[in-house]
C-alpha cells in the first residue's frame, strides 16, 4: 500500500465517485386541524410521531420506500444520498397514521401527494401539510 500510484488511484476513483454523488430531501408537516375547517391556523398542533410513506421512482426505475416519523413540531424528513443517474424521478408521499390520542381522523380528502422530484443534489422538496382532525371539535370552533 506503499505504491504512491495506487494511493493516487483509489484518491482518483474516490474523487470521481463523490463528484457524481446526488443528494436529495423530502420534507414536511402532519398537523392536527383542531377546528376542522382544511386549513392550517395558530389554532392547530404540529402532530409528533405521526407517520408518513414516501414511495420514490428512481431514474433507473427501482422502487425505494421510505417510512419517517414526525418530530416535536410535526416535521417529517426523508433523505438520500445515490449516485446522480440514479436519483429521484417521481415520489408519492402519503399519511399512515397519527398516534395522538385525541387527532386520529384523517383530515383530509386525498390519499397522497404525488409529485416529480425535479430538484439538484442538495436541494429539499416540500410536501404539502397532511392534516388530521380531532375525535371531537372543540366548543371555541363552533
Amino acid at each position: 500500500m506503499d505504491d504512491p500510484r495506487l494511493i493516487g488511484g483509489l484518491l482518483l476513483l474516490l474523487f470521481a465517485f463523490s463528484s457524481e454523488a446526488w443528494t436529495g430531501e423530502i420534507h414536511g408537516r402532519v398537523v392536527c386541524d383542531v377546528c376542522g375547517d382544511s386549513t392550517v391556523g395558530p389554532e392547530d398542533l404540529p402532530l409528533q410521531g405521526a407517520e408518513v410513506a414516501v414511495l420514490c421512482i428512481t431514474k433507473t426505475g427501482e422502487v425505494l420506500n421510505y417510512q419517517a416519523f414526525t418530530n416535536s413540531k410535526g416535521i417529517y424528513t426523508v433523505a438520500e444520498t445515490m449516485p446522480e443517474s440514479g436519483r429521484w424521478d417521481s415520489c408519492l408521499a402519503r399519511p399512515i397514521n397519527s398516534f395522538h390520542r385525541h387527532c386520529t381522523r384523517r383530515g383530509d380528502a386525498y390519499a397522497g401527494v404525488k409529485f416529480t422530484y425535479q430538484q439538484p443534489s442538495g436541494r429539499s422538496h416540500a410536501v404539502k401539510p397532511f392534516l388530521y382532525k380531532p375525535v371531537s371539535t372543540p366548543t371555541y370552533c363552533i
